[in-house]
């Protein structure tokens, strides 16, 4: 039967790359019929959640992009508890792949861009990880996995597209050709991706997950209905007043969200967008002591495994005066003005 059905479509195996994730809408839909639809209170401390909501051997997909709305915040717990052989959807990841390739805890990815902090450089402990075989390489386009998490929001096992024939891409991915059935036409599948669990920022939630996010939201909306878990880190927890006084702004709903961990700066040393720039300071700093195991031990240890949370790491970092400083710079350069 699966034969004649694939010799029916004309699948045809393009590329050499390990699927890491399952496709299969039904089995995700066996997990989300068992999660509750309560409306319950979900706040709790990060560290809270990263025991309770990843595990180890996780796939992981982080939100924001670049340096833009990343939940530095949950990376940090991460590392501190020594969670290991992650996997991670490597959609527009900078400093966040950074952090994980620091800290050892990721095992395999699915490559879309990683390694480069744009143009601030590359980073080397990222960067080593690949140069020594230290760990298992899907490769995509941006667009594909979001296109995959797509299909995973959709409840679909794969999404058709007209991308990446006759790349390297394409031959180091796990996509296959299929043949259109109304046009004969080639398409590329490109299979669902349904995380274990989901990592995303935003600048306002209330206590039960409702969340809005200002500026662009990538493809946040599509993780967060893709993903098994999802932990939230907000700028700020407000009240479901707030949330049903404009209710089309929800880009989250309650219902997919595990997690609501309030914290203030939780992008930092990335940019959130109308609230604070990034710290290019900081940013470099990391890029100087990843180069060499010898200085980025003991940086991990003064500002990660050596703090008990990330407010403390902030304080570090120059605290509220620093904080006040790069929320003055994304007024100026946004052309908005003080606040």
């Amino acid at each position: 039967m699966a034969e004649t059905l694939e010799a029916g479509l004309g699948v045809e195996d393009i590329g050499t790359g390990k699927l890491f994730m399952d496709p299969d809408p039904d089995k995700a839909r066996e997990f989300f019929r068992g999660k509750s639809r309560a409306l319950t209170d979900k706040v709790m401390s990060v560290k809270e959640a990263v025991s309770r909501f990843v595990q180890d051997g996780d796939y992981v997909a982080i939100g924001g992009f670049g340096t833009n709305r990343i939940p530095t915040a949950v990376l940090h717990e991460i590392l501190r508890q020594g969670k290991k052989n992650l996997g991670l959807s490597g959609h527009t990841a900078t400093h966040d792949f950074q952090i994980m390739a620091a800290g050892g805890v990721i095992n395999r990815v699915d490559v879309a861009y990683v390694v480069g902090l744009e143009a601030r450089g590359l980073s080397k402990a990222a960067r080593r990880l690949f140069e020594e075989a230290r760990i298992e390489v899907c490769e995509w386009t941006n667009a594909a996995l979001a296109w995959r998490y797509k299909a995973a929001a959709m409840g679909i096992p794969f999404m058709p597209a007209r991308i990446m024939f006759g790349t390297d891409t394409a031959r180091y991915s796990a996509a296959k050709v299929i043949a259109c059935p109304f046009t004969g036409k080639k398409l590329l599948a490109l299979p669902a991706l349904y995380p274990d669990v989901a990592i995303i920022h935003v600048h306002r939630a209330d206590k039960y997950g409702n969340a809005q996010i200002d500026g662009i939201s990538v493809s946040d909306l599509d993780v967060a209905r893709a993903a098994k878990k999802v932990i939230l880190t907000t700028e700020r927890i407000v009240s479901e007043d707030v949330i049903r006084g404009d209710p089309t702004r929800t880009a989250i709903p309650y219902f997919c969200v595990d997690a609501v961990c309030e914290v203030r700066y939780g992008s930092y040393p990335g940019n959130m967008p109308y609230e604070y720039f990034s710290d290019e300071d900081h940013l470099k700093e990391w890029l100087a002591v990843d180069s060499n195991p010898e200085t980025l031990e003991p940086f991990l240890e003064k500002y990660i495994y050596g703090t008990k949370d990330f407010q403390e790491y902030l304080e570090l970092c120059g605290g509220e005066h620093r904080m006040e400083e790069l929320r003055r710079l994304e007024f100026l350069e946004d052309g908005l003005g003080a606040s």
